[in-house]
């Protein structure tokens, strides 16, 4: 298993926010984790990526204990994040942003190589590289906040919420790409607003609420709970 979290415990203060999360993610999947807004969905992936610590449980990444780990060498690890609402150094161009996505990499050999997949997965990120990132359209920063996570060369891609207020044509870009990232050999564990979406490009999902898992199965049999279809689905 590539990963595994195991009775995970978060606290935010003196309140507890994920209560007992078990989930595990293997190698070459793509994993949906789903939920209303405040479930807990993007302090899952901030735990697993060391931005926020566990109170308790475990986070095994090839059964190292990342939990044990600053940020920095998680990603190190081969674990990087693309964050909710993108959050590029505006003051700084796409090339630079590009750029500091590998600042754990030390074979420029392989920067080189990274960048030219970016380059060529998201032709407009080279046409802009010497852009400010701040002047970028929505979709074109979404596109440079993965572009930035590819850099790290991860083994696997932490991504949370990339359709977020994006336009539908955008959206279903973004999402091709994500495939083709995953064809490419990075195993995906995506949260995401949009379930359906997520559950078509899904091997897997598990559903989050108030900081428990309630459900887990096939992204198939998700897609066909009724339960599912009324809260997430909109009944249909």
């Amino acid at each position: 298993m590539l990963l595994r979290v195991e009775n995970l415990t978060v606290k935010y203060g003196n309140v507890e926010v994920l209560h007992g999360l078990n989930l595990h993610v293997a190698k070459g999947e793509i994993v949906t984790i789903l939920g209303a807004n405040g479930a807990g969905k993007s302090t899952t992936l901030m735990t697993i990526s060391g931005l926020v610590r566990s109170s308790s449980g475990g986070i095994f990444f090839h059964d190292r204990p990342l939990h044990q780990l600053e940020a920095h060498g998680i990603v190190g690890l081969g674990v990087a994040q693309v964050p909710e609402g993108r959050r590029v150094f505006t003051t700084l161009s796409v090339r630079e942003n590009l750029h500091l996505g590998a600042f754990t990499q030390t074979d420029p050999a392989l920067i080189r190589r990274n960048l030219d997949w970016v380059y060529e997965m998201f032709p407009i990120l080279r046409t802009r590289r010497s852009q400010l990132a701040g002047t970028l359209s929505g979709g074109e920063q979404q596109m440079l906040a993965i572009g930035r996570g590819l850099m790290a060369n991860p083994k696997i891609l932490l991504l949370d919420e990339p359709s977020l207020g994006l336009a539908p044509i955008l959206v279903k870009s973004i999402f091709s790409t994500i495939r083709e990232i995953n064809k490419s050999g990075v195993t995906i564990v995506l949260v995401e607003q949009n379930a359906r979406l997520a559950l078509k490009l899904a091997d897997r999902g598990y559903v989050l609420e108030t900081g428990r898992i309630v459900l887990e199965d096939t992204a198939k049999g998700l897609l066909a709970d009724p339960e599912v279809r009324t809260a997430y689905l909109g009944g249909v």
